[in-house]
């Protein structure tokens, strides 16, 4: 079995999701909170999405997903306008589950007992995940994710799923374009790694894109 972890277009190319986005932005800073549900309602899916790639479980994701709001609105004041808007709520968001997962006490979890890949019903946008034929290859995918440090793992995850360029990665992870072209290439030999030991029957490095 073959899994081609490609780069999927998700909304991410452009500044906002659609151009009454801006001016919800705006309200939203002078204190709309109607605004700011508006922008709550646009991006949550995408927002659940990486915290669900990046924690593994659907209770956290979805609590990640308020604190990331949460966040947002508290530090929307310092939103600068010539970023994307999109690239600026990924950090906050790629920033807590790192800080999560770091907390998170190091403990061993049987491959047979990873939960299968879910997503929101409501998000239509294609999955790189639609490529899989069984929920084995979903846990198996889940499983080498996680074998990643935290950083290398928001690394991937806004490289292969959210078609983030590096340097929108750097941005939003603070730091250089050429530390998160190292820590692909370093994710991407470990998930090779971790693919073999586990006898995985994705072929995972062989259908990856690598970047130019």
């Amino acid at each position: 079995m073959q899994l081609k972890l490609k780069q999927e277009t998700e909304q991410t190319s452009t500044k906002f999701f659609n151009p009454d986005e801006a001016a919800w932005v705006v309200q939203a800073q002078q204190g709309d909170s109607a605004s700011f549900t508006n922008i709550v309602w646009a991006y949550q899916n995408p927002i659940y999405n990486l915290c669900y790639r990046m924690l593994g479980n659907s209770a956290e994701a979805e609590d990640a997903t308020q604190e990331v709001f949460i966040r947002a609105y508290f530090k929307l004041h310092s939103y600068d306008s010539n970023r994307k808007f999109s690239s600026w709520l990924f950090s906050i968001a790629s920033h807590y589950c790192i800080d999560t997962l770091r907390k998170r006490r190091i403990k061993s979890i049987s491959w047979e007992d990873l939960p299968p890949w879910r997503w929101l019903p409501a998000d239509s946008e294609a999955q790189p995940e639609s490529v899989l034929l069984t929920d084995e290859a979903n846990r198996e995918v889940h499983a080498l994710l996680n074998t990643l440090p935290p950083d290398y793992r928001a690394a991937i995850i806004l490289r292969y799923w959210h078609n983030m360029p590096y340097e929108e990665i750097a941005k939003s992870l603070d730091t250089t374009v050429s530390a998160i072209k190292s820590r692909l290439f370093r994710a991407r030999k470990m998930l090779a790694n971790s693919a073999r030991k586990n006898h995985s029957q994705v072929s995972l490095m062989n259908n990856m894109a690598f970047a130019k």
